[in-house]
C-alpha cells in the first residue's frame, strides 16, 4: 500500500490536525445550572451552612452556594474542583440568567481587575464555610512548628463539646451531599430489587503537600494527614483515607438464570463516604456510613470488607454491623486462618464459622498458615478439604433477631448432616432402626446415614466413654445461643459463609469488584480523586467538602451512564416514595431558577 506523500510531510501533517473552531469559552445552558442548583437545594447543605454562618461578623460578601454551584459545574464540565476553574465558569461560561440566578452581578468581565476582585470574592466566600467548621482554625499558609501543629490536630480527636459539634457537623454535610444523589435514584426505583448487599473499602487520597520533616520540626500544612498503607504494600502515601462504601451484587451460587443479562439490577452507586486521618477509626467511620442509610429502608443484605475491617475490634465493626442487620463476609491474613479460638460451650471457631469439637484435624487446619497467593488460587486439593468441612459446622436453627442473637444447633442433630456415636450414645439415638432407601433417588441417597462423614472421636472415648457432665456442652446440649460479642475478642472472625466455600466466593468477589470498580470510576480521566491538583484547597474541612462534591458529580455521572446502558429513561419522581427522612430537606419550587430537578 502506497502511503499518500501527505502523510510523509510533517507541515502538511500539522495543517491537517483538527483545530477549535474559536477561542471563546464554552457556553453552559441555563438548565444544567438550574439542575444542580436544585439538586443542592435539595441536599439541604445550604441550610446547615447559613446556620452556622449566621451571627458571624464581617460582611455577608457572595453566597456559599453561588460557590457550591460552581464547584459542580466546573467538575461537571472541567473535571476539576479547583476555586480557580469556578471563577472561569461563573464569569465566562454562563449567560446573563444564570448569572443573576447566582448573584454573580456587576462584574466587567473584560477589565482583568474586576476579575481579579471577583476571584478574591469567591476564595473568601468558600473560605468562610471553612473557617466556621473547623474545630480549630489556624494558619493554613505555612508549615506550622510540629508542637504547634499537634495542638490542632488534637481537636480533630479529642471530646471538647464544641470541636465534636462541628466535626458531626461537617460529617453531616458531606452525608447529605452524597446522599442526595443515592435519593434521587431511590426515587426513580432504580433500587428495586436490590438485596442490601454492601461493600466497604478504604483509599488513599494523596495531598497536595508535602510530609512533615521530623528533621526540621516542621509539621505539614495538612495536619490531619498521615500515611495511608494499602494492602501488601511498604511504600505509604501521604494524605487522607475515604471510606467509601457501594452499592454491590452477588453472584448466582450456580450460574445467573438469564444468561447474557446483567446480574446487577441496580447503579452501582457509591452509598457513603467518610474522610479522615489514615489508620484512624476504620469500623466506626464504615459503621456511620451505614447508619446513614437506615432512613432509606434498603435491606440489610452481605457486608462484604477486606482484612483492614477484620482486624478492628469487635465492638467497632462487627457487632454494630450485625445489630444493623447485615451478614458479614471477612477474608483473613495469613496468621489468622485456621483454628481461631472456640465458644465456652466447645464448639470450635475455623476461619470465622463455628464447628464441631470434634472436627477431624485435617479438616480444621485445612488453611493455616496458606499464604494470600494459595488462597486467591485454590488448587484440587485445598477446594476438596474445604468442601469436606461443611457438614462439620454448626447449623442456623434460629436466625438473628433485632439484637443479633442467633442460636446454633449441633451438626448431628435435626437433619443431621453427619453420624456421630457421641451424640447417638448421650441422646439415646444409637439404637434407632435402619429405615429402606430407595437407590434410585438422589435425595433419599444423600440422606442416608451411610452416605453421612463420621465423626472421629478418641479411641480413649471409644473403650471408655466419659460421663455426660464431663463432655463439652455443645455435646450435652445440641443447642448454642450465641449473642453479639459471645466469643469476646475473637468475635471480630466470624461471618455467616463459611471461607473460601461456594457460598463465600459468590458472595464476596463479586462484591469487592464492585468495590475496585467504584473506585476505578473515581480515579479515573473524568473525576478523578486521588489527583491532589484538582482539589487545592488547604485544610480537612475543604477537602472534605470538595471530595464530597465529588462524589456527588461521580454519581449523576454514573446514573447517566446507567441509563444510556441501560436504555431507559429517567422516570419522574413520585411523591409516594418520599422518604422519611426528607424533612430537613428544603421544598424547591420552580420559581427558584425555573429548571425542573435532575
Amino acid at each position: 500500500m502506497t502511503v499518500p506523500h501527505s502523510w510523509r510531510n510533517s507541515k502538511k501533517i500539522r495543517n491537517c490536525r483538527p483545530r477549535p473552531v474559536t477561542d471563546q469559552p464554552a457556553s453552559i445552558p441555563d438548565s444544567k445550572v438550574g439542575q444542580l442548583d436544585t439538586l443542592l437545594h435539595r441536599s439541604g447543605v445550604l441550610d446547615l451552612i447559613d446556620a452556622e454562618l449566621t451571627g458571624r461578623p464581617g460582611p455577608d460578601g457572595l453566597p456559599v452556594r453561588t460557590v457550591l454551584v460552581g464547584l459542580l459545574l466546573s467538575l461537571h464540565y472541567h473535571q476539576s474542583a479547583t476555586l480557580a476553574d469556578v471563577c472561569r465558569v461563573l464569569l465566562d461560561e454562563l449567560s446573563l440568567t444564570a448569572r443573576n440566578w447566582l448573584h454573580v452581578t456587576g462584574v466587567d468581565r473584560r477589565d482583568p481587575h474586576a476579575r481579579i476582585a471577583f476571584s478574591r470574592r469567591v476564595y473568601r466566600a468558600f473560605d468562610r464555610p471553612t473557617t466556621a467548621l473547623d474545630p480549630y482554625r489556624c494558619d493554613r499558609r505555612r508549615r506550622l512548628p510540629a508542637d504547634e501543629a499537634a495542638l490542632h490536630a488534637a481537636a480533630w480527636e479529642d471530646d471538647d463539646p464544641e470541636h465534636l459539634r462541628r466535626r458531626r457537623l461537617l460529617q453531616e454535610i458531606s452525608d447529605r451531599l452524597v446522599l442526595v444523589t443515592v435519593r434521587l435514584a431511590h426515587k426513580r426505583g432504580l433500587f428495586k430489587g436490590w438485596k442490601g448487599d454492601i461493600g466497604i473499602d478504604t483509599t488513599p487520597l494523596p495531598a497536595w503537600h508535602h510530609e512533615p520533616r521530623t528533621h526540621k520540626g516542621l509539621a505539614s500544612v495538612e495536619i490531619t494527614a498521615g500515611w495511608h498503607y494499602c494492602g501488601g504494600s511498604t511504600e505509604g502515601i501521604f494524605g487522607h483515607s475515604a471510606t467509601l462504601l457501594v452499592a454491590g451484587s452477588r453472584r448466582h451460587p450456580a450460574g445467573h438464570p438469564r444468561a447474557g443479562h446483567r446480574i446487577s439490577e441496580h447503579p452501582q452507586l457509591a452509598l457513603g463516604l467518610v474522610l479522615d486521618t489514615p489508620g484512624k477509626r476504620l469500623g466506626p467511620n464504615a459503621i456511620h456510613a451505614l447508619k446513614a442509610l437506615v432512613p432509606f429502608g434498603f435491606p440489610a443484605g452481605v457486608l462484604a470488607v477486606d482484612r483492614a475491617y477484620t482486624d478492628q475490634t469487635t465492638p467497632h465493626f462487627a457487632e454494630p454491623a450485625r445489630r444493623l442487620g447485615y451478614r458479614l463476609v471477612l477474608d483473613y491474613k495469613q496468621k489468622q486462618r485456621g483454628i481461631q479460638g472456640s465458644t465456652p460451650s466447645g464448639a470450635l471457631l475455623v476461619d470465622g464459622s463455628l464447628a464441631c469439637p470434634a472436627m477431624p484435624t485435617r479438616f480444621a487446619h485445612a488453611t493455616t498458615g496458606l499464604d494470600d497467593d494459595t488462597i486467591r488460587a485454590m488448587d484440587a486439593q485445598l477446594t476438596e478439604l474445604i468442601a469436606q468441612r461443611q457438614p462439620f459446622f454448626l447449623k442456623t436453627k434460629q436466625a438473628a433477631d433485632t439484637r443479633g442473637t442467633i442460636r446454633l444447633q449441633c451438626p448431628a442433630g435435626t437433619s443431621p448432616s453427619v453420624n456421630c456415636p457421641r451424640f447417638h450414645r448421650v441422646h439415646g439415638t444409637a439404637n434407632a432402626q435402619p429405615k429402606a432407601v430407595d437407590l434410585t433417588s438422589p435425595r433419599a441417597t444423600a440422606a442416608h446415614t451411610a452416605a453421612k462423614p463420621t465423626v472421629p472421636l478418641p479411641a480413649a472415648e471409644r473403650l471408655h466413654p466419659p460421663p455426660k457432665g464431663e463432655l463439652p456442652r455443645i455435646c450435652q446440649k445440641p443447642t448454642l445461643t450465641l449473642h453479639p460479642g459471645g466469643l469476646g475478642p475473637h468475635d471480630k472472625f466470624r461471618q455467616d459463609f463459611p471461607y473460601l466455600g461456594p457460598a463465600w466466593h459468590d458472595a464476596y468477589k463479586p462484591i469487592r469488584a464492585n468495590n475496585e470498580g467504584l473506585n476505578g470510576r473515581a480515579k479515573s480521566h473524568r473525576i478523578d480523586i486521588s489527583d491532589p491538583k484538582k482539589r487545592l484547597a488547604h485544610g480537612r474541612v475543604a477537602q472534605t467538602i470538595l471530595v464530597a462534591l465529588m462524589t456527588c458529580t461521580l454519581n449523576l455521572q454514573i446514573l447517566h451512564d446507567w441509563h444510556l446502558a441501560t436504555g431507559t429513561q429517567p422516570t419522574p419522581e413520585t411523591t409516594g416514595n418520599d422518604l422519611s427522612h426528607n424533612s430537613h430537606v428544603m421544598t424547591i419550587t420552580s420559581a427558584s431558577t425555573g429548571i425542573p430537578p435532575p
